[in-house]
């Protein structure tokens, strides 16, 4: 493949997770990947696992909460290139906890990054797809972007916020050539549930009203991930076919159980939704409202 029939992919949040199966995965390929992280000594997982499947990147430093690094990172691709064909905005993380326990600014910068670190970088790479009038930009967004759940609010908020967003750039941009994609996947075992696992201040403050009920979810996400397997490559598999795809769905969601549940959510009335869910999420679970056994509450 000769470098100018090959595509120039720039994938945000690299050093861990699926940016790294990802950033690996189309190394191999017909791509030049330009693999991104905001600290670039956390780069030995993902040379491992470039090295291990022979292929070739090119390692950039990029904060998305840091439009002087994102603008250097375009511009750098734009030197060496001319173009970008392929924005793949990965990077992000969660942070757990009831939102009371969650302080203000926790909640701000779970959405300065997921939510308007992912529109930061897209703001500098747009002119430059826009001089080409094409280009693929992919969001990874989250199951938890169609449907919410307790104890995540603060990272339900900016996954829906990215999913209102993305729908509304994919009309803005169509007329350019620019197509928007979304990608929805569910828990995955990667190091967002370990490492990078985040909790609010408050989660382990015993006087919280909600810390018994925090705590039994922390265990059974726990236990839930020790079972879970599903692999995270399969979330790279899934978007190196929606960039190979010539008209791509809007939405992508690469596992079963999520499919299940966007399904469920979309045909069902909220008021049932809602009732399944519950007695899902808060089984076995101590409540605090003496009514908790009585189902006319949820329905």
């Amino acid at each position: 493949m000769t470098q100018q029939s090959s595509r120039v992919v720039l994938i945000t949040g690299c050093s861990s997770g699926f940016g790294l199966h990802i950033a690996a995965r189309l190394s191999c390929g017909a791509f030049h990947v330009f693999a991104s992280m905001r600290d670039l000594s956390k780069q030995n997982d993902l040379l491992g696992e470039v090295a291990l499947r022979q292929g070739k990147i090119e390692l950039v430093a990029l904060d998305v909460t840091d439009p002087s690094s994102i603008r250097e990172a375009i511009l750098k691709i734009r030197s060496m290139y001319g173009r970008l064909d392929i924005l793949i905005n990965n990077a992000g993380y969660g942070v757990g906890g009831f939102f009371e326990d969650l302080a203000p600014e926790e909640i701000q910068a779970q959405m300065g990054t997921n939510f308007f670190g992912v529109q930061n970088v897209i703001r500098e790479a747009l002119p430059l797809m826009r001089e080409q009038r094409k280009g693929l930009i992919i969001n990874i967004s989250s199951i938890s972007g169609l449907y919410a759940l307790p104890c995540f609010g603060a990272y339900n908020a900016s996954k829906w916020a990215l999913e209102g967003f993305s729908e509304s750039l994919f009309y803005e941009l169509l007329p350019f050539g620019i197509r928007v994609c979304l990608v929805e996947p569910g828990a995955y075992k990667t190091k967002i549930f370990y490492e990078n696992r985040k909790y609010a201040k408050g989660f382990f403050n015993q006087s919280s009203p909600y810390y018994a009920i925090s705590q039994a979810f922390q265990k059974r996400t726990n236990d839930h991930m020790k079972t879970d397997e599903k692999d995270p490559e399969d979330v790279a598999i899934l978007i190196e076919n929606v960039i190979n795809d010539e008209r791509p769905a809007f939405r992508n969601i690469p596992d079963a159980r999520s499919r299940w549940l966007y399904h469920m959510k979309r045909f069902l009335p909220f008021r049932l939704f809602s009732w399944i869910l519950m007695k899902i999420v808060y089984a076995g679970i101590p409540m605090p409202h003496a009514k908790r056994s009585d189902d006319k509450d949820l329905l």
